[in-house]
Order: C-alpha cells, then structure tokens, then sequence
C-alpha cells in the first residue's frame, strides 16, 4: 500500500524522538485511564471501587481466616470496609523496601494472591484491586489490626501522607484483634458524580453472602438515610446458593420440590450448582467464579449448559421418554432457575471488570461433575424426571412453533419491502444512530405525535391498548400477537436469543404513555416484554422512558410545566399574586396539541428522558415473576408492603 506525496512530506517533517514517549510513575497511568482498571467512571465504577476491597475480605473468608465484612458508607460520601481477617501484613517487603501495607496499596501487580501460599482461592486475579482504589481516592486511610496492635497509615491519590504508625490495642475489656479497616474518599475529579445505587450494592451483597455460606456480610448507608427505608441490612445464608435459588422461585410453581445441588472439587476446582425447575418459559441462570459475578458468562457456563442438555436427553431417550428427535439446549433450559459457582486456584478473566470466565479447564470440570450428578438424581427421582421430560418437550414444541413464526416474520421483513407496520411512520434519515422511535400509547396520542415530530429522526409507532403479558405467555403465542409483531419488525433487530443490535433501525426506542395508571400498566408489559425478549437493548442503553407532563400551570399569558407534584407547587407560588392561576392536570397524551407536545416531551432540547438500565441482578428477575406472573398472594404482599410509599397516583 503506497503513501500519497503529501503523507510523506508530513511524516518526515514530525519529529518523532523519545523525549514523546510519557513514562508514568507509580499509579498515575490509573489516574490517566481509569476505565482500562474499573471499567468506567460512572456509578458502576464507583462501585467498583468497592467491591475490590470488598472482595478481599471474601479472598480472606474463603481461606478460612474471616468470618465477616461490614460495608458503610458513611454520610459524607466516604467508605469505610472492615474484615475480621488476618490484616495486611505489616513487615517490610524485601523486593521494595516498603511495609506490606505500602507496597499494596501503592505498587500495581502486589499482592497475596500471585503464588498460592497466602490465598488457594481468590477472586483478584492482577494484583491492582487495593492500589486501584488508592489512586482513584482523594484520601484514604488503612487500618490494620494483628499482632495486638493497630496500625495506621494515610493516602491521597495513591500518594503516601503519612509513615505507618502504631500503636497498642485496648484489651482491657475487648479481645484481641484482627482484621483489616480501609476507609476511603473516592476522588471527585475522576468520577462523573459521586452517587450510589443502594439497590445494586445491596444486591451484590447478598449475592456474596449466598455464594459464601456462613458468611456474615453487613451493609449500612448513611448516605442513603433519608431515601432508603431499611438503610442497615445484615446477611448470613447456612444454606448457601440452595438458599439462592429457593429465593428466586419463591413466588413460581417449582416442577422440583427442592432445588437439586451438587458441590464437588475436581483438580483443585470446587464446583458448586444448585438448580430448579418451574413451570415459567424464562431462563435465569446466573455464574460466579471466585464470588465474582460473571455476567457475560464464560467457560464454566459452557460446561453447564453442554451437561444439562446431554444428561436430559440421555436420559429421556433411555426412558423411551422421547422419539427420535433431541431435545435442544434452549429448550431443556425453559423454566430453569439455577446458579453456578466455581472456586479455582487461578481464574482467567476478561479484563480487570472481570465479567467473563475464560479458563478452558472449568468447561470440562463443570460438566464432568454436575453431569454425574445430574443423572443419578434423574434416575434416583423418575416422577420428577419424567415431569421435566414432559415440561421441555412443551417448551420444544412451542420454541418450534415459535421459531416458524420468528422466521415468517424475519422473511417477510427481508424480502418485503413494504412489510414495516402501515401505522408506523418512518423517518427519513436512515442512519440508525441518528434516529429514534417513540412507542406511543394510543391512536390518538400517535396522530398527535406524528404531528409534532422531526420527520428526519424520529418515527411514530402506536400500540393499540395494552399489549400481551410475555411473562405468562409461550413464545409462540407471543410472536403471534400483532402488537408485538409490529414492534419487532419496527426495532428490525429480530427477538429473543437471535436479537441483533447491530441490525436495529433506531438507537433510541422512547416508550411514551399517558401519565395514568393505565399508562403506568401499558409501559410496564412493554418494559416486560423488552427485558424477556430484547434484554440488549437495555443493555447497550438503547431504551428509553419519555416523561410528558403532568400539569400546565397558567397565569395570565404566561404558562409552565410541572412533571412532578413538587414542581407544580413551585410554579404556583411563583405566580403568587399576578393574577388568577389555573392549574390544568394532564392524564392523555392526546390531551395535547401536537406543538406542546413536542415542546415538551418530544424536543432534545427540552424534553427529560429516563434511561431504562438494568444491574445483571436476580433481584430484576425476581420483580418481574413477582409483578408480572401468574402467583396472586405475593403480588399482593408487595403492593400491600409498597403502597404508603407510592407517589404519583392517578386520581
């Protein structure tokens, strides 16, 4: 490949010496790119901070020297994380000259868990988690308890502010202590905003305390005080990811009385499974390595799925259970509610997020023992086996009926090329990343909305009434319903496991509903239906919540929107005194004309979107079978438990 003239001339005249290679000190390349370490300097990396300390007290745990970790954020923001661990070691380190203390929370790739001795099982796999969190702290201060004495020693952006000091512990009425302290301020000119999800800290929490029976794991906030009801939670599971299980089926009709478990070390890997079948059509199957939830799977959940489908169809075939066809993998895990957790001595994962298992061994490990397992459990329980047999057989009939209907749709929209849904209006860019599709309630409100768009970016798709609940619903009667149709062919990425991103037309899908309760239903089965059939798009944060106003507050010529019953009240003090006020409460969309629809709910420059995003939680799961499936009594306990604290309902 040959450079053009001018290319040459501007390369030769560029000096290019070694006084522009940066070399970086210390931990100032993780000031410099903090997203290569924590994966983001939004609130998930925020997060992330503390689970690195966090995660070391597991490490400690699982080791057999910490029996619990308390977790707090304190009101000023800051953190504090307490084990009751061995410490830090304290002496001073031969290759750097500095305390252990030091040396770990100041030096990249230092820690214990590199050569085996201190940990066998670790979820740290480069050494960085505590040196990490130094440099991306303001101030931090380490506190270690051991030898009888307490020593402390401060940091400021991963920079030492103090020497190691010590001093004696109090013994006189308490017992000797150990354990590790480290109380931090995450820096704010590094991190977006410094907030914290309570509801996806909480739930890591207590996944760790599931995946580590008889651990006690306190979390408390402060922080969270005045927004929180209960802001001190304490967990402590003896049965462990059994326990984790029987949780997220509590509210489904279980084929499997109690969930079946396996626990076995293979090669100096513990392998641990715990699984459950209900009569719903969703797979929640969630993986840890080393109490590290790994969300976008790897080698362990390979070796799961390759086990649960040849012990099942082994099984169903000597059974004469069966005909000639296997059942397929998808299918044989229809209804399955299970968790997976393997501890081995060193863990491969992709990246420092860790999101993904990658040692090749575990597949193998994983497979070998859950499917022993498995099929004596099937041969030990033949009226089980035979209801799970029968289960999936139904769930492969309708992924097959399904599958033709997913086809049907998919051809018909290739090769058709007036096959969009006639009631959607298209809009004329044809770049994806610049266009936007509003699913709007009604037709009424889609007219208006049609009316007021920018026909270059935004396109109009109205659904008529409520849509189908896809939580109690079979896939093939899902595909069938023309609601739901027309939103697939619409979003153009297909559905379900085939879903595409890479081929959807809009990389903004707005769900726009009236501000009622039936509004509040309608967005809730479309927000069912994405989570169930498109969970990319809230993945990659391509989805959407349009907030259209509740109230016009007008005094004389002058008029303001009020989204909130707060606002509302502002406005109206605002006017306080220049004439009569009319406050106009709006329930429909179609209440208003297309202009103020688009000044309010519909400009970029005006409008207030609320991105739909999901934690990787089995919590989300849990609240959509609670909400949205077929058992009544606990839907009832949670509106009954929730309803004080309700704001905004329609009256």
């Amino acid at each position: 490949m040959a450079l053009r003239k001018e290319n040459l001339s501007n390369i030769e005249e560029s000096e290019y010496t070694s006084e522009d290679i940066q070399v970086l000190e210390g931990l100032q390349a993780v000031r410099l790119r903090p997203g290569m370490y924590i994966g983001s300097t939004d609130n998930k990396g925020l997060h992330h901070l503390i689970y690195e300390i966090v995660d070391n007290a597991v490490d400690e745990f699982m080791a057999n020297y910490c029996t619990g970790v308390s977790i707090e954020i304190l009101s000023d923001g800051s953190i504090q994380i307490e084990d009751d661990g061995r410490g830090i070691p304290v002496d001073q380190h031969k290759s750097t000259g500095m305390s252990g203390v030091e040396t770990v929370m100041t030096t990249l790739h230092a820690g214990g868990k590199f050569g085996g001795k201190a940990y066998t099982v670790s979820g740290g796999l480069h050494g960085v988690g505590a040196s990490v969190v130094n440099a991306l702290s303001s101030y931090l201060k380490v506190e270690v308890y051991r030898d009888g004495k307490i020593y402390t020693q401060e940091f400021s952006k991963g920079l030492r502010k103090s020497d190691l000091s010590s001093e004696s512990q109090d013994t006189s009425s308490t017992p000797v202590k150990t354990g590790t302290r480290i109380t931090f301020i995450p820096d704010e000119t590094i991190f977006e905003k410094i907030e914290y999800d309570f509801f996806a800290l909480n739930q890591r929490f207590k996944e760790m305390a599931y995946l580590n029976k008889g651990m006690t794991i306190k979390f408390k906030s402060d922080w969270h005080e005045e927004s929180v009801e209960n802001n001190d939670i304490t967990y402590l599971f003896q049965g462990g990811i059994i326990s984790f299980v029987e949780d997220m089926n509590q509210n489904r009709n279980n084929i499997i009385p109690k969930p079946f478990y396996i626990e076995n070390q293979i090669d100096q890997t513990i392998v641990e499974v715990a699984l459950q079948y209900n009569d719903s059509f969703n797979e929640n199957i969630y993986s840890f390595a080393n109490c590290i939830n790994t969300t976008d799977g790897g080698s362990h959940i390979t070796g799961f799925r390759s086990a649960v489908t040849r012990v099942i169809n082994d099984y169903g075939r000597k059974q004469k259970l069966l005909k000639d066809t296997n059942l397929s993998g998808e299918a044989t895990r229809d209804g399955l509610t299970a968790v997976i957790s393997v501890k081995l001595t060193n863990p491969q994962f992709e990246g420092q997020t860790k999101t993904k298992l990658g040692n090749p061994e575990v597949r193998t490990q994983v497979e070998t023992v859950l499917g022993e397992a498995l099929q004596i459990y099937l041969e030990d329980n033949p009226k089980i086996s035979k209801r799970i047999i029968e289960k999936i057989v139904t769930a492969q009939n309708a992924r097959d009926a399904a599958r033709k209907a997913r086809d049907l749709i998919i051809r018909k929209n290739s090769f058709d090329g007036s096959s969009l849904p006639g009631k959607l209006a298209d809009c004329s860019d044809k770049n994806p990343a610049n266009c936007e599709l509003y699913i709007v309630e009604g037709e009424s409100a889609g007219g208006t909305a049609k009316m007021g768009r920018d026909r270059t970016y935004q396109a109009i798709l109205p659904i008529k009434g409520k849509i189908l609940n896809v939580e109690k619903s079979r896939e093939d009667k899902i595909l069938l319903h023309e609601e739901i149709k027309s939103l697939i062919v619409a979003i153009g990425g297909g559905v379900g496991e085939e879903f595409n991103l890479e081929k959807i037309r809009y990389h903004r899908i707005i769900i726009m509903t009236d501000a009622d309760v039936d509004g509040a239903h309608i967005r809730t089965l479309l927000l069912t239906f994405f989570f169930r059939h498109m969970y990319k798009l809230i993945e990659n944060s391509n989805l959407y919540i349009a907030q259209p106003p509740l109230y016009k507050i007008t005094s004389g010529r002058k008029s303001l929107w009020a989204y909130s019953d707060d606002e509302r009240d502002e406005h109206i003090n605002s006017f306080e005194g220049k004439g009569k006020i009319n406050t106009q409460r709006y329930k429909g969309l179609g209440e208003m004309s297309a202009e103020q629809l688009w000044d309010t709910t519909m400009d970029p420059e005006s409008r207030t979107l609320n991105k739909v995003q999901s934690n990787h939680t089995s919590t989300e799961s849990e609240i959509f079978s609670l909400l949205m499936g077929d058992e009544v009594p606990p839907r009832r306990e949670f509106i009954q438990t929730n309803a004080l604290s309700v704001t905004n309902i329609d009256t």
